[in-house]
C-alpha cells in the first residue's frame, strides 16, 4: 500500500508539472474579435422603393461587420488592430478603466487623425458601446463585439452562382440623374471576397466580405467610414445592390463585368480656369504663421489639397511622406492645404497637429478653408472645381501648373503601382528643368 501511496503521489506531481496556466489578462480577451456597427434606418426613400423589389434577403440587416484584434504589450497594456482584407490599421490609443457610476468595466479605442472613437462597456467575451464622430453633430453608431469570433458576415459556405473575380463596370446612385462611374475590382476565393471600387475621386479602400449563391457582401470599417456594400447577382449576371456610408448615406449601385472598362484620366479633371495663369494660396499653418506659394520660389512644388478626416488623403500623405524621407532634395516642397469639418478654426487646427505628429509629416500643413467642397472651390478661385479630396497639384521652379491629379488610387487598387512609377518619373522629369 505504501508503494502504491507514493506511485500515485509521483503520478500526481508529474500530471501537475504538465498543467499549462493560461496567461492572464486585466483588460478584455486578447485575440480576435467581431464586431458590428448598426446602420439600420431608412435614408433614401427612392432606394428603398427599388431595393425592396430586387429582395436582397439580407444577412446583415443593416449592420456592417469588421473584425479586430486585441494584442498585448504587457499584461497592463494593449493595442488594437483593424483587420479589412490585406490591410491591418494599429490603434494603439486605447484606454480603459472602471466606471463608478454604472459599475461597469469601460474601453475606448480612439482615431485620434480621425476624430472619432469608440467607447463601449465590456464584461467576459462581450463588448457595447457606440462609435462616435466628433466632427458630425451629434453623430454616433451602436457598436457589439464578441471575442473568439473570426467570420465576418456568415459562417454559411452557400455555394456561388458565378466567380466575380476581375473588373466590373459599375455605376452608384443610379437612382438619380447624376450617376458616377467607377470600377469595381473583386477577387474571390469560394466564398470569400475581397476587393475595392475605384471611382474618378479615389477609392473605397480594403473590401472584405463573402459570396453567397447570388448574394454578395462586403465592409471595410477604418475608424473614418463605415461602409456596408450588399448586392444580388443577376440571372444576367449582372449585379444591383446599395451601398450604406455610416447611418447618413445610403444609395444604390449596378454593375456588370467588363475588363475594358475605364475611368476618366484623374489628370483631366481639374484643371486652371480661362484667365488664370497661376496658383496662388496663402494660409495659416498650425502655429498662426501666414505661409504662401512665394515662399518656396525657385523650387518645384507639390501641392495637396486634403483633409484630415479623409482615408484616402491619408493613403496619399504616407506615400508622400515615404517618397520624400527615401529622396530627399532641397529643390522639392510640399505643402497640404487643408480643408477641415470643423468651423471653429482651434479645432480645425488641432486636428491638424495630430495629424502632422502622428504621420510624421515634414512638410506644411495649413488651414485653409471647410471640407465643403463649393466652399473650397470658392477658396480656391483658380481652380474649375475642388472635385475631390485629396487632389495634387505639379508646380514648375517658375511656378507654372503643369498638371492636376485629381483623387488617389491607394494600395487596395490594380492601380497604386502605376501611380507611384508616373509620379516618380514626374517628379524627376521636373527636378531637371531649370528655371
Amino acid at each position: 500500500m505504501r508503494k502504491l501511496f507514493f506511485a500515485i503521489l509521483t503520478l500526481a506531481t508529474l500530471l501537475q508539472s504538465c498543467v499549462v496556466i493560461d496567461n492572464q489578462y486585466n483588460v478584455v480577451p486578447p485575440g480576435v474579435w467581431r464586431a458590428t456597427l448598426d446602420l439600420k434606418g431608412k435614408i433614401n426613400e427612392k432606394v428603398e422603393e427599388v431595393t425592396a423589389d430586387v429582395e436582397f434577403e439580407e444577412i446583415s440587416d443593416g449592420e456592417l461587420p469588421f473584425n479586430f484584434e486585441v494584442i498585448y504589450r504587457d499584461p497592463d497594456n494593449i493595442y488594437v488592430e483593424i483587420l479589412n482584407g490585406l490591410e491591418r490599421i494599429r490603434v494603439d490609443d486605447v484606454t480603459y478603466g472602471h466606471n463608478r457610476a454604472t459599475g461597469k468595466d469601460s474601453i475606448i479605442i480612439n482615431f485620434p487623425v480621425f476624430d472619432s472613437y469608440i467607447m463601449a462597456y465590456y464584461e467576459e467575451d462581450v463588448m457595447e458601446g457606440k462609435w462616435y464622430v466628433n466632427n458630425r453633430e451629434n453623430y454616433s453608431i451602436p457598436f457589439t463585439a464578441f471575442h473568439g469570433e473570426d467570420y465576418r458576415f456568415t459562417e454559411l459556405k452557400k455555394e456561388p452562382v458565378i466567380d466575380v473575380s476581375g473588373n466590373w463596370k459599375t455605376m452608384f446612385e443610379v437612382e438619380t440623374e447624376t450617376p458616377y462611374p467607377a470600377v469595381g475590382e473583386f477577387e474571390q476565393e469560394g466564398n470569400s471576397l475581397t476587393g475595392t471600387f475605384r471611382t474618378e475621386t479615389g477609392d473605397y479602400r480594403f473590401l472584405e466580405g463573402t459570396i453567397q449563391a447570388n448574394k454578395v457582401y462586403l465592409s471595410c470599417f477604418d475608424g473614418a467610414h463605415a461602409f456596408l456594400f450588399e448586392a444580388k447577382i443577376l440571372e444576367d449576371e449582372s449585379m444591383i445592390g446599395s451601398f450604406r456610408s455610416g447611418k447618413h448615406y445610403k444609395t444604390l449601385w449596378e454593375a456588370e463585368k467588363d475588363e475594358n472598362f475605364q475611368l476618366a484620366s484623374a489628370d483631366s479633371l481639374t484643371f486652371l480656369k480661362e484667365g488664370y495663369d497661376s496658383f496662388e494660396f496663402s494660409f495659416e499653418n498650425v502655429a498662426g504663421e501666414t505661409v504662401s506659394l512665394a515662399d518656396y520660389e525657385g523650387k518645384v512644388k507639390l501641392v495637396q489639397i486634403f483633409g484630415t478626416w479623409c482615408p484616402n488623403c491619408r493613403d496619399e500623405t504616407n506615400y508622400l511622406v515615404d517618397y520624400l524621407a527615401n529622396n530627399p532634395n532641397e529643390d522639392l516642397a510640399v505643402i497640404g492645404l487643408a480643408f477641415e469639418k470643423h468651423r471653429d478654426q482651434e479645432k480645425a487646427k488641432a486636428a491638424l497637429g495630430r495629424y502632422k505628429k502622428q504621420l510624421n509629416i515634414p512638410y506644411e500643413l495649413l488651414l485653409a478653408g471647410y471640407s465643403d467642397k463649393s466652399e473650397a472651390s470658392e477658396v480656391l478661385p483658380m481652380l474649375n472645381k475642388v472635385i475631390s479630396y485629396p487632389t495634387l497639384i505639379f508646380i514648375d521652379r517658375d511656378n507654372e501648373v503643369r498638371r492636376i491629379h485629381t483623387g488617389f488610387a491607394g494600395s487596395a487598387t490594380s492601380k497604386y503601382e502605376e501611380f507611384v512609377a508616373d509620379f516618380e518619373a514626374y517628379v524627376a522629369e521636373l527636378l531637371q528643368e531649370e528655371s
